[in-house]
């Protein structure tokens, strides 16, 4: 099921991605070698307790050119939008503000639950200066210091508390969950009415009139599926017009339930930045990918369109180097047949798994075509792998020492396991342990 999303909104100059960091812990900083993934600090996975949830860093949201009090305004709106429970940071080295009632203000009318959070309270004697934040009325402050980390756990416990209820329509484990992502208009409204073959969700070329996530389910020679169709725009105007990155708010949840990511894109307008991000987000979570290059009726095209098309998607999404490709149009239903296949692929290398005893002779075999690296003289020794989770696939190699497992050793040993047992369409994760 979706994770609930927590927003962090405030004026600017309150400690906002401060706050987001502490929340976040070190996933933040974590940076992964893997080429053409494009980061966005705007949004990232954190846990609490017995709790998963999305985070939003409103700080992030580039209004661009908007007057001081018009740029708050519309990242909170941003945030009441996509957030389950929203985090109102105030400054408590200073008093209430015109722009904190301006943000408490637009907070009322969301309806949503909000914490008020007070920080930059480093020390016990600071405490009684939060009784002025009563006037916002969001009931009691919580005091927090988002420097020293002082007061998170009471915070996140009140955030907690609001969290949706877990309880969510669950499918047989034989139906395959899919959706599809990708920027406003490159046509996944109508992808998902060709393949339902009915006017099920609303299709125009003004992009973003999809209103809400919708689930649709249906059978497919013999094979049932749920199709999750991404909410576009909830509302048109200035607020999403100028900022790419509600398409990646909105994808995430989506995301989240599906055993398959169709990462769709406009054969007409080519790639943009904005495509490798959202793809992007469906590679970190782990789901089997395919992409689709839609509208390719409406592209001028020679013997050589589709493979020049084919060297640019991979060389701009690399990351993505397992997943099939699918061109077709969904307005004409042209090569629409292809599409279905790939997901059964990638859904079933997803699931995946393959037995240890062939496993091991893979890895030993690929250590005697290419011997583990040395540091400092010492010789990574690579006793067995074992693999430990599907949906991605997960493999665990004991070793004598993990730092000594370099990342393109990783890599050399993932190529192997691909080309061993396939796994096209999913991502596969390899650890390293040291054997006690």
């Amino acid at each position: 099921m979706a994770k609930p999303v927590v927003a962090i909104v405030g004026r600017p100059n309150v400690g906002k991605s401060t706050i987001f960091n502490r929340i976040v812990g070190e996933r933040i900083s974590i940076v992964e070698d893997i080429p053409g993934v494009t980061r966005d600090r705007i949004y990232s996975s954190a846990e609490w307790l017995t709790h998963d949830f999305n985070i939003i860093d409103t700080g992030g949201i580039d209004i661009g050119d908007e007057p001081f009090l018009e740029q708050i305004r519309q990242q909170a709106e941003i945030a009441i939008n996509e957030a389950d429970v929203i985090i109102f940071i105030t400054n408590g080295r200073e008093r209430v503000t015109a722009a904190d009632e301006e943000v408490a203000k637009i907070l009322y009318k969301s309806k949503k639950p909000v914490v008020l959070a007070v920080n930059k309270v480093d020390n016990p004697e600071m405490r009684d200066q939060i009784f002025d934040f009563y006037s916002l009325g969001f009931g009691e402050p919580i005091p927090i210091s988002g420097t020293h980390g002082l007061g998170l756990g009471d915070l996140l416990d009140e955030v907690a508390k609001h969290f949706p209820s877990k309880h969510e329509e669950e499918y047989d484990e034989d139906v395959i969950k899919f959706s599809l992502i990708g920027r406003p208009n490159v046509g996944k409204s109508s992808l998902v009415n060709a393949l339902l073959g009915e006017e099920r969700v609303i299709v125009s070329d003004i992009a973003g009139t999809t209103r809400d996530a919708i689930d649709s389910p249906y059978t497919y020679n013999g094979q049932k599926y749920v199709i999750i169709d991404t909410a576009g725009m909830r509302k048109k105007g200035k607020v999403y017009e100028t900022t790419e990155k509600y398409s990646v708010l909105r994808a995430l949840r989506a995301i989240e339930r599906s055993d398959v990511v169709l990462v769709v894109l406009n054969g007409e307008e080519g790639i943009i930045e904005q495509d490798k991000r959202i793809a992007g987000y469906a590679h970190e979570a782990g789901r089997a990918v395919v992409i689709v290059v839609n509208k390719w009726d409406a592209v001028e095209k020679d013997e050589k369109t589709m493979r020049e098309f084919e060297q640019k998607i991979r060389d701009h999404f690399q990351f993505l180097d397992y997943a099939p490709i699918v061109f077709l149009s969904a307005k004409t239903k042209k090569r629409l047949h292809t599409l279905m296949p790939m997901i059964n692929m990638a859904s079933e290398n997803h699931a995946r798994r393959v037995e240890t005893s062939v496993l091991n002779d893979v890895i030993m075999d690929a250590v005697a075509m290419n011997p583990t690296p040395t540091d400092k003289g010492r010789r990574l020794k690579i006793y067995y792998t074992t693999q430990v989770a599907v949906k991605p696939p997960t493999f665990v190699v004991f070793v004598n020492d993990p730092e000594l497992l370099h990342f393109s050793y990783e890599r050399f040993l993932e190529n192997r396991i691909r080309d061993a047992f396939g796994f096209e369409g999913t991502p596969i994760k390899i650890y390293a342990r040291e054997r006690k």
